[in-house]
């Protein structure tokens, strides 16, 4: 059933942004999916595995937004100051996607796969997820350096994401990265 597999993650997404992840009830999830309660549980087993199926679904909407990204038409530099930002404003909008980037993890948000006796699939660490983009971002790219410099902009935006900055701060972040990001004029002549 994905049709119902997607509305019920899509119902259990709407909850979770309304109401903390221990005030979400699976008859309000099941009801607003358009479902029975009896769908959700032989879909995901129970809150918990609804709960793990969500961080994962995050994870998965975050790494297809830097695939996004990293595939649009423009510099390596533009384009590592755009996966940067796309990086913060999506750990701003998105509290498991700050989750997943950061590891802090509160009592608002459904457990992380692979946390103690929880069994599924584990959800990807911070630093997973920042391997995982550095390494999208090598085969993207294909320049020199380009995983080196691709990591430190994802580091760099995570620094942001755990200390966040006012607005004009993220501008003068994608002004360092693009800075940072051109490739060196010395380095040819060492």
């Amino acid at each position: 059933m994905p049709a119902a597999r997607e509305s019920l993650l899509e119902a259990a997404g709407a909850a979770l942004s309304a109401r903390p992840w221990p005030s979400v009830r699976m008859v309000d999830v099941a009801a607003a999916a358009g479902v029975s309660r009896q769908t959700l549980y032989n879909e995901f087993g129970g809150k918990a595995g609804l709960g793990r199926a969500l961080v994962r679904r995050e994870a998965d909407w975050y790494l297809d937004g830097v695939d996004r990204v990293l595939r649009a038409p423009a510099g390596s530099g533009d384009r590592l100051a755009s996966l940067a930002e796309w990086t913060v404003r999506a750990a701003a909008a998105r509290p498991l996607v700050r989750a997943l980037l950061t590891g802090h993890w509160d009592g608002n948000l459904p457990a992380p796969p692979g946390r103690g006796a929880r069994p599924g699939v584990p959800a990807p660490g911070p630093g997973e997820l920042a391997g995982a983009v550095r390494d999208r971002a090598a085969e993207v790219l294909a320049a020199p350096d380009a995983a080196h410099r691709c990591e430190l902009a994802v580091r760099l935006a995570l620094s942001f994401v755990v200390a966040p900055a006012r607005e004009s701060g993220l501008g003068e972040l994608l002004g360092l990265l693009r800075l940072l990001s051109e490739p060196s004029r010395t380095a040819g002549g060492r």
